[in-house]
């Protein structure tokens, strides 16, 4: 009889990762860690991460400093005692990985930096993310997703897509913060890929500047070779009660287009032959596509063009898409249970056959792992936790 298949563990599961992040850029590479399976001890100070006070708030509980920091343990060490730092440096040694977020220089000077804790664990991956990375003349520079959008020219290239407008347009969503996590994540996987050949841990250096300017892939080549007429991109069009976007990218797209809003003859218009004559009569396409939408609602310009395989969707909110059953169907989002209180975040966008894969439905309190951790990774006795309490290294145990 054959014997079933007992199931793998999580990919990270035999990875222990020492958190020393805050806000968002680091919060989100650990928790994809986490995700993974990993052990991810988070470092807090007595005050703990800036962003456990923001809304929203779900009877006291920030939702968004759980979507980052869900599945970790917390524990709070005052880096500013000694006592704390040794703690710090003596985790260190048994984990496999350091994630800091923090700017150039300041691990450094905790004595937490790669080079003194590498001297102890020669094996520790140890990541660095920060707004302009670890070197050059604006290294040391303060920078927030807001201020790295500006510096890289995300913005300005943003704007140069809404017609007319002079003003940079408002931006609340941190695109580099969230850019830099995913490739320090992808970084990490690499150093422990070749920790296992090698046996060497190794100093990852991300800035969230180079991965802003990775995402401006057309961006950069127009820099260094000016287009002859701005590039003409795909606009919302107006239905009948609200707006949708219609991408005919390919020409089998555009002609499938053109018989479904009734101007078949535009498969043969000399005004869209080529993508030369298209991009120069651009407005007239976009008007063609615009005189059929707005007798529609966005529903059915949605169906309608999707069924024939025109790519269609109608702008929807945040809360609409979270409700779509694909979302649903892909398991795209993870319920958290807080204290009895429940929410979703969103999961992976990834999914794999052979390993579990999720965010992990827990968040920790301030310093709630403190003890816990003490005695598992470093072997102290309650006393010993109760005294460094008392020296000032340890915020109130939960």
């Amino acid at each position: 009889m054959t014997q079933p298949i007992p199931p793998r563990p999580a990919a990270l599961a035999d990875i222990t990762v020492l958190d020393f992040t805050i806000v968002m850029s680091g919060p989100m590479c650990t928790r994809m860690l986490a995700d993974a399976g990993a052990d991810v001890v988070k470092i807090e100070s007595p005050d703990g991460d800036v962003v456990r006070q923001r809304p929203p708030l779900l009877n006291g509980t920030s939702t968004y400093y759980a979507s980052m920091n869900c599945g970790k343990r917390s524990v709070v060490l005052d880096l500013r005692t000694d006592e704390g730092r040794c703690l710090a440096r003596a985790l260190a040694a048994r984990a496999d990985v350091v994630v800091e977020n923090f700017r150039p220089g300041v691990m450094k000077r905790l004595g937490l930096d790669y080079e003194t804790l590498a001297a102890e664990n020669p094996k520790l991956i140890y990541a660095s993310i920060s707004g302009f990375g670890q070197i050059g003349p604006r290294a040391q520079a303060p920078a927030y997703a807001p201020v790295i959008h500006a510096a890289s020219g995300y913005e300005t290239a943003y704007n140069e897509y809404q017609r007319g407008s002079g003003r940079p347009a408002n931006n609340g969503i941190f695109i580099a913060d969230v850019l830099g996590a995913a490739h320090a994540f992808g970084a990490v996987q690499l150093a422990l890929y070749e920790r296992a050949r090698s046996g060497r841990g190794q100093y990852i250096d991300v800035s969230l500047m180079d991965s802003v300017l990775g995402m401006l892939i057309y961006e950069i080549q127009a820099a260094q070779f000016p287009p002859e007429r701005p590039r003409q991109v795909y606009e919302p069009v107006q239905a009948a009660d609200g707006y949708v976007m219609v991408a005919a990218v390919t020409r089998k797209n555009l002609d499938v287009l053109f018989d479904m809003i009734g101007y078949p003859q535009g498969k043969n218009d000399p005004r869209f032959a080529t993508v030369a004559t298209k991009e120069a009569n651009w407005p007239a396409l976009l008007k063609l596509i615009e005189d059929w939408t707005r007798e529609r609602s966005g529903a059915e310009c949605e169906a309608t063009l999707m069924r024939a395989g025109v790519p269609c969707s109608r702008y929807r909110s945040v809360a609409e898409a979270m409700d779509d059953p694909q979302v649903t169907a892909r398991g795209s989002m993870a319920e958290l249970n807080v204290g009895g209180d429940h929410f979703l975040v969103a999961n992976a966008p990834f999914k794999m056959s052979g390993t579990p894969l999720a965010a992990q439905p827990r968040l920790a309190g301030l310093g709630e792992n403190t003890t816990e951790v003490l005695q598992e990774m470093l072997g102290l006795s309650d006393e010993r936790v109760e005294e460094l309490q008392s020296q000032g290294a340890l915020g109130a145990l939960a």
